[in-house]
């Protein structure tokens, strides 16, 4: 694994957790962990079980007892660390967004394309896909539960940037993490709304807006612990702090009843200035026969709507029961599950797809299709709202 902060700690208990709740065909070993600060690498290879230690990417790739290599650095290091790891034969798991920009992200799948035809598999690190009751709205949806949809209505709300002396770093360098709210939460929310839909979104009208244009210099911006100071030196942002964006969706592609020739058309919203919203992934979907609503706030739950029973409204489908996707391998039912879980599931489905020797979901293509949307994002706030196709 390269990387080992925030992404790196959850992958980490991911890989260590799913062999033991699941039956997998390989027993992944946690073999080596790479990152750029020797003393900070081992401490976290210690805390999280893993047997080496590397400062130096490459030296993953040379190894021969690699075989998969999961990527949990900044963006700006994707394209370099995946392509390489691909070409040497090794399977990659990558964090998203996949990459900074739309040409980093199709070299990455023209590689990934290749190979595939070899059976070295990519994936996309789009957890989301893997909540239980997210998993289960994809269900009902496949099973024309909603009808022909009419609208997509996407929120992804934090609040953890709106104190305006909270110190520059990384995520708000574009030159490393390519985009702020938009790549950083946006992206699963796109993601997210495609796979349930079964649809691509083909175009949209956005606006963006960096509400603190310059933040204190410090914590992991300059490679050093601690927080800025509102005293010293500050840094521009170069992201945006708010995305949001009107979509349209492309027509029906497969599975019972989901979309008219036209598409749903969709509302998206992104921001880290919500105070109050820690963790607001919302997704609410609007049919011809129901309509279904999430929100990762309350995530072992799902709403839905059946219009053949309109007297009734919204019910409340506790996702805890042994038949709904994921959830089996777990608690007795009603006991909930957690963010980390995603990621296990990940792992499960991951290693499940590399031993039948099919490609995993979403794949780089997948996201490839996000980068996309991303690009048009920021291509129609930059033109004045001006409609911009995918």
């Amino acid at each position: 694994m390269v990387g080992y902060s925030f992404m790196g700690a959850v992958h980490s208990h991911a890989w260590r957790t799913a062999p033991r709740f699941f039956d997998l065909p390989f027993a992944p070993e946690l073999t080596a962990l790479a990152g750029r600060n020797a003393a900070g690498v081992q401490v976290a290879a210690d805390k999280f079980g893993w047997d080496s230690v590397e400062t130096d990417w490459r030296r993953l790739i040379e190894r021969d007892d690699i075989d998969l290599i999961d990527i949990c650095s900044p963006g700006d290091t994707h394209a370099e660390i995946a392509i390489a790891a691909l070409e040497a034969g090794k399977h990659v798991l990558c964090e998203k967004p996949l990459a900074n920009s739309v040409a980093e992200a199709e070299k990455m799948t023209a590689v990934a394309s290749s190979a595939a035809e070899r059976g070295v598999y990519s994936m996309c690190g789009f957890t989301y896909r893997r909540t239980p009751a997210l998993a289960l709205a994809k269900r009902m949806v496949d099973d024309g539960r909603l009808g022909e949809l009419r609208h997509v209505r996407a929120q992804y709300l934090q609040d953890w940037l709106s104190d305006a002396d909270a110190p520059l770093t990384w995520r708000l360098d574009k030159s490393k993490s390519g985009s702020g709210s938009l790549g950083d939460i946006g992206a699963h929310s796109i993601d997210a709304a495609q796979w349930i839909t079964g649809s691509s979104i083909t175009g949209v009208s956005a606006l963006m807006e960096t509400f603190v244009k310059e933040r204190p210099i410090g914590g992991d911006f300059i490679g050093l612990g601690g927080h800025g100071g509102t005293d010293g030196p500050r840094g521009p942002v170069t992201v945006d702090d708010a995305a949001i964006f009107t979509a349209r969706f492309g027509g029906k592609t497969s599975g019972a009843g989901r979309t008219s020739d036209g598409g749903p058309i969709g509302v998206f919203e992104a921001t880290r200035f919500a105070l109050g919203r820690k963790n607001a992934m919302r997704l609410e979907l609007n049919g011809t026969l129901g309509s279904l609503a999430f929100d990762f706030e309350d995530m072992n739950s799902l709403s839905f709507y059946d219009a053949a029973h309109e007297d009734a409204g919204f019910r409340r489908i506790i996702v805890t029961e042994p038949s709904h996707p994921y959830v089996g391998n777990w608690w007795p039912t009603g006991h909930g599950l957690g963010y980390e879980h995603g990621f296990t599931h990940q792992v499960v489905d991951l290693v499940n797809a590399i031993s039948a020797g099919e490609q995993p979901a979403p794949s780089f293509s997948d996201a490839l299709q996000v980068q996309k949307v991303l690009a048009a994002v920021e291509a129609s706030a930059e033109a004045e709202s001006r409609w911009q196709k995918v």
